[in-house]
């Protein structure tokens, strides 16, 4: 998902039974508050549409957040830029891929 951190997009990569913890992200990237970004704004940033936004291949660089949860996982899904379209990738090859840093940024679902 995508959020606005201070007027800088970040795309934020959580487990899907977790929830985004904004806090917890502007944290992470130094902001004094965080939320979920417009999606008009999301959109354009990243080239996808709602729904498939994937955290790679951005049409414009927006850093990327990982929970840290990811690293429990011998293989992660994210979306692959199209709604119902995911792509299957170990934690530190999303991590290379994405450029992502890992982070504590998710609560329970």
């Amino acid at each position: 998902m995508i959020a606005a951190a201070d007027n800088r997009l970040i795309c934020a990569v959580v487990p899907v039974a977790g929830k985004l913890n904004l806090k917890a992200l502007a944290s992470v990237v130094g902001a004094k508050r965080a939320e979920l970004a417009d999606p008009a704004k999301a959109q354009r940033a990243t080239g996808y549409v709602l729904g498939g936004i994937s955290p790679l291949g951005h049409r414009s660089p927006v850093p990327v957040v990982l929970d840290a949860s990811i690293e429990q996982f011998e293989t992660v899904y994210v979306s692959a830029g199209k709604r119902g379209l995911q792509v299957e990738l170990t934690p530190a090859d999303l991590a290379r891929a994405s450029a992502g840093q890992s982070a504590d940024i998710a609560t329970a679902g």
